[in-house]
């Protein structure tokens, strides 16, 4: 995941039109600068192209206060999907849970409560009581379940992450960025979308306490579906929010602001430049033909030629017809290759500008043809040589 995020990153760019398409005399785009943002720090990102849009200071260590909890429901899903535990499993709560202040579901000490009870406390309702009964059910113990979740940090390539608990209470070696923050959101997007829809209730009662989601974008606007709040002293009020628009998914982070309407404010600034200015596109799937080539020396006289990933590009919005593509290919191929193989290249250009690059993939293997065969590719290339000098 995590090379894959990063490389998916680099690779973000300026959206494409088929290969043969021409280049518009349009004027180049131009895209207004990003609104001021007051924030520590903060992020904005698509979350299929991974394309960032708009950042400041996106990897400094911050304390992420609750958006820790991100992380803690991310692990939750996580042994839910996998089959280890069930929604349906109860949970003994501790005195140790029962007893943590901050933000709570207000479990009671040696009950028994669902799993399904304590996610929606962790997401919906923020309770450090339910983060800890769940962390204890999963991993014995607080601190184990710590452990998972650098360990989750690490495969997710957060680098600028380290937790020491499952709320995000305070402890000067407990960290995170914005920049982590996005990366463990949109993974947890792709991964547990059955889940995912928690993230976007309103409201959850437990114990005859109704408490209300605390990422108030949620009434505010509703293309936003998620994610989470956070606030502590040295943290500041965080957000990390996440909306749909046109079947485009745009992530926001914040991290220490000076109020709740503070974060909320400078997030929906943020998404609102991002909607505006930008669109995403999917353009080409991993494993479909872009180009039919000749190929010399092989059993088939052509090969097929594509992407090895889905190419899903943010661009400034109204540029679509703008852009060219470029397959380059050289001008002779010799078998044997092998499906994955690197053969050529695809550019796509904006008013002459370099703006994407990806591999061109053998999509099938090209065995090497028997004696006679390649005696004939052998003859053919031979005078074309002569022709050409």
């Amino acid at each position: 995941m995590s090379d894959w995020f990063k490389r998916s990153f680099k690779l973000a760019g300026v959206c494409c039109v088929l290969a043969g398409a021409l280049v518009s005399q349009a004027a180049a785009p131009i895209i207004p600068p990003a609104p001021d943002i007051a924030a520590s720090s903060y992020l904005l990102v698509d979350a299929a192209s991974k394309k960032v849009l708009v950042e400041h200071n996106a990897h400094a260590r911050i304390p992420p206060a609750s958006l820790t909890k991100i992380m803690t429901s991310y692990l939750v899903e996580q042994e839910v999907s996998s089959g280890r535990i069930s929604l349906e499993d109860q949970v003994m709560i501790s005195v140790n849970a029962w007893r943590t202040g901050g933000s709570k579901t207000f479990v009671r000490e040696g009950t028994m409560v669902s799993v399904d009870d304590l996610l929606k406390g962790i997401i919906i309702q923020s309770g450090n009581d339910a983060s800890i009964a769940m962390a204890e059910h999963i991993a014995g113990s607080e601190a184990a379940f710590a452990n998972m979740m650098n360990q989750q940090a690490a495969v997710l390539g957060m680098d600028d992450s380290h937790f020491t608990n499952a709320t995000g209470l305070p402890d000067s070696e407990h960290y995170s960025s914005a920049w982590d923050q996005a990366v463990l959101t949109i993974d947890l997007i792709e991964r547990f979308p059955e889940h995912y829809d928690l993230y976007s209730q309103r409201s959850f009662s437990y114990n005859d306490i109704d408490q209300p989601n605390r990422n108030k974008l949620l009434w505010r606007d509703k293309s936003v579906d998620g994610v989470k709040t956070g606030y502590t002293k040295d943290a500041g009020y965080c957000l990390v929010a996440s909306a749909v628009r046109q079947g485009m998914r745009l992530i926001s982070v914040v991290m220490g602001t000076d109020s709740d309407q503070a974060r909320m404010r400078e997030s929906q600034k943020l998404l609102s430049y991002g909607f505006r200015y930008y669109e995403t596109q999917s353009l080409y799937e991993a494993d479909v033909m872009l180009k039919e080539q000749d190929i010399y020396y092989a059993e088939a006289d052509t090969i097929s030629l594509g992407v090895a990933d889905d190419v899903v590009l943010t661009f400034p919005r109204g540029y679509y017809k703008d852009i060219e593509a470029e397959l380059e290919v050289p001008r002779v191929l010799e078998a044997p290759l092998a499906a994955g193989d690197e053969v050529g290249e695809l550019k796509l250009k904006l008013h002459g500008e370099i703006i994407f690059e990806a591999p061109l993939v053998m999509l099938t293997d090209a065995p090497e043809a028997g004696m006679f065969s390649r005696l004939g590719d052998f003859l053919t290339l031979f005078f074309k040589e002569l022709l050409d000098f």
